[in-house]
């Protein structure tokens, strides 16, 4: 038998930690988009509504 006593609730919540992680890493996978990633979609979203803005017509 092991040396030390364990506390059975610090490994129950030590596995949840990983549970928690290990679901939390494959949905930064899955949905997940960098900074830069999101920065540069605004722009390109800005300058296409900018140019379509400047291609109205005057009525």
């Amino acid at each position: 038998m092991a040396d030390k006593p364990i506390s059975l609730n610090q490994v129950r919540k030590a596995k949840a930690r990983a549970d928690r992680k290990t679901q939390a890493d494959a949905n930064a996978v899955k949905f997940g988009r960098t900074k830069a990633e999101k920065a540069a979609d605004r722009l390109s979203t800005d300058k296409a509504r900018r140019d379509l803005d400047g291609h109205k017509r005057d009525e």
